[in-house]
């Protein structure tokens, strides 16, 4: 099994070759909405990440929205 190093939130992660972001996403966190992801700078649609294969020196964010005041 292929190794991919990935920066997640500005953290080194190592992910199984054939990642998708759906499944790094859910790694993180179990929030069912107000959560968005970006790959390499760019806002990958929610309706995408199960399709989004991650690469080796992919750079994720994940964002959770935070309510309150």
């Amino acid at each position: 099994m292929n190794i991919l190093n990935v920066s997640v939130n500005g953290e080194a992660r190592e992910f199984a070759t054939g990642t998708t972001l759906d499944a790094l996403v859910a790694d993180l966190t179990a929030a069912p909405s107000g959560v968005a992801a970006a790959v390499n700078e760019a806002v990958v649609p929610r309706s995408q990440w199960s399709g989004t294969l991650l690469d080796d020196g992919d750079r994720v964010e994940v964002l959770t929205a935070v309510q309150g005041g």
